[in-house]
């Protein structure tokens, strides 16, 4: 038998006879791609232990065979666990290096965190009291808990460095902090807890070779109907959990995959009659937000508004456009009442104290804080939407000659997260994605045409601050005696103009402000 992890290693499978390679000889385990039996190395043969589900087929551009770089250092792709939690799956890729050393390549909302197993430190905290949000001292550095998720194993493949657990559930931590760090705790073996710490990688930077051609294809060959009209439901994306019909406006899960009792609810309180999105979805344009310009598709748009805290508080409406890149992953284009921004999750934390935030070396000031809730969607989203899916927001803006940067937190039950970006010009947006001259005007939000930063003319900053005065004076009447600006602008379904007959109704002057810089919860999960 080969004792060098550099050797390959090749064995009978037991159950079936098909042969089982090992591209180190020191992995423990594996799964015969022939019957799915798992296998645990035993000195020279081979044990079967049980045998692994098939693999949910979620699309993934990644494969086994698949190889790439990470700091002049080879590595391919060996083996594969996929498990299955509330909110849908994700994988695990074992990535094993040319030197030996095994790693995971993990999904991350759409982005990927690559991370290698360590021994657990002794100032772990028991992980039955480890909660979302909590903050703790492990080996050595401070930390934030990003998500506490219980979950499954669904199916295994290829070489592993330890046999799957096959059965039950268990509970999965991820850990986040300052310095872009994730940590994770797995709980799958109760007596022995697993630890791995690693940092978010693009796919680009990978210099990845051996991909699936035309991952992002038309996932019809699912067969999905939807539960509520029986029209036929085309998901685009892989990474597909929830998604409208594009003919009832009815919600859909489609996380648990077709075939399954599709979970669905209704949507009554916007769309037909109401404001239809600005950016048609499927439209395309190129934006460079944390790097280089590349082309952005839409593909989910949410209407969102907060919940007033009182009787005189006014309810702030907001949209959120879901873009995404195969090799870059999500972003959001937030389009708010004081302008338009974008927003990307971020793999660490930022160390928030009070009224600050701090994320690499800038410092943010906390803008608002409240209770947010999604009231309307089209398109495709990476998480599983629920009705009235609410989420508690902190937003904070950058300071000094940085007033121009963005930070959210959004916390659910299970899970935190943060996003990042800054604001872009209405005209920025138009221009990517070639709106119409005669749709531009509409989308004019910004509060602050001068601000620091823009480069368009004093003529064209006054043309525009002469538009925002206008929209001032239409959301005035608003609380007046006449709803119909409103009603035209938005529709009459719309969330807008219900608001402004509230307002008349009540007498309420409202209050200004509010309104997220994007960045939705996955609702659980994190990169593990």
């Amino acid at each position: 038998m080969a004792t060098s992890p550099q050797r390959a290693y090749r064995a009978a499978c037991p159950n079936c006879g098909a042969p089982v390679e090992f591209a180190s000889a020191a992995s423990a385990s594996a799964v015969c791609s022939f019957c799915r039996s798992t296998l645990l190395r035993d000195g020279d043969a081979l044990r079967r232990i049980g045998v692994s589900a098939e693999l949910f087929d979620d699309h993934s551009p990644l494969q086994l065979g698949a190889s790439g770089t990470r700091q002049g250092m080879g590595f391919t792709l060996v083996g594969r666990l996929q498990y299955g939690y509330e909110g849908g799956t994700w994988n695990e890729w074992h990535a094993l290096f040319d030197n030996g050393r095994s790693a995971w390549l993990s999904e991350d909302n759409g982005a990927y965190v690559l991370a290698f197993d360590a021994p657990l430190p002794a100032d772990v905290p028991p992980f039955d009291e480890l909660r979302a949000g909590q903050r703790l001292v492990a080996d050595r550095r401070g930390w934030n808990v990003a998500s506490v998720v219980r979950t499954h194993l669904i199916a295994a493949e290829g070489e592993l460095p330890a046999p799957p657990r096959l059965q039950g559930d268990f509970f999965v931590i991820d850990l986040r902090n300052a310095e872009g760090e994730v940590a994770t705790i797995d709980a799958s073996d109760p007596g022995k807890p697993g630890w791995s710490v690693g940092r978010s990688v693009a796919l680009s930077e990978l210099a990845l070779q051996g991909l699936k051609d035309g991952a992002e294809k038309t996932l019809k060959a699912r067969g999905i109907e939807c539960p509520s009209c029986g029209s036929a439901l085309e998901p685009k994306l892989s990474t597909t959990k929830s998604l409208s019909c594009g003919q009832c406006n009815s919600v859909v899960d489609i996380s648990k995959g077709a075939g399954a009792d599709l979970e669905h609810y209704a949507q009554n309180n916007s769309g037909p009659g109401g404001l239809t999105p600005q950016i048609p979805l499927g439209s395309e344009g190129k934006l460079g937000l944390d790097g280089p310009p590349v082309p952005w598709q839409v593909v989910g748009y949410m209407e969102r508004c907060d919940n007033a805290d009182g009787a005189d508080d006014e309810t702030t409406f907001w949209r959120e456009y879901l873009l995404f890149h195969r090799m870059s992953g999500f972003a959001f284009l937030v389009d708010a009442e004081d302008g338009w921004s974008w927003v990307r999750p971020l793999t660490g934390a930022p160390k928030a104290t009070g009224e600050t935030a701090l994320w690499k070396g800038k410092a943010y000031r906390r803008r608002y804080e409240y209770a947010a809730k999604v009231t309307w969607v089209q398109g495709e989203f990476y998480w599983r939407l629920q009705r009235d899916e609410t989420a508690r927001v902190a937003d904070y803006e950058g300071t000094g000659s940085e007033a121009a940067l963005r930070l959210s937190r959004e916390q659910t039950g299970s899970e935190v997260t943060w996003s990042a970006g800054r604001t872009l010009a209405a005209d920025a947006v138009a221009e990517a994605f070639a709106i119409p001259g005669q749709n531009r005007r509409a989308m004019q939000r910004d509060v602050s045409p001068l601000a620091t930063g823009s480069s368009m003319g004093l003529a064209k900053g006054l043309v525009i601050l002469f538009v925002v005065l206008i929209f001032i004076a239409m959301l005035a009447q608003c609380d007046g005696n006449d709803c119909d600006d409103t009603r035209m602008t938005f529709g009459e379904a719309s969330a807008e103009y219900q608001q402004c007959l509230a307002r008349r109704h009540s007498g309420s002057s409202g209050r200004s402000g509010g309104g997220s810089y994007g960045g939705w919860s996955s609702g659980g999960g994190g990169h593990k």
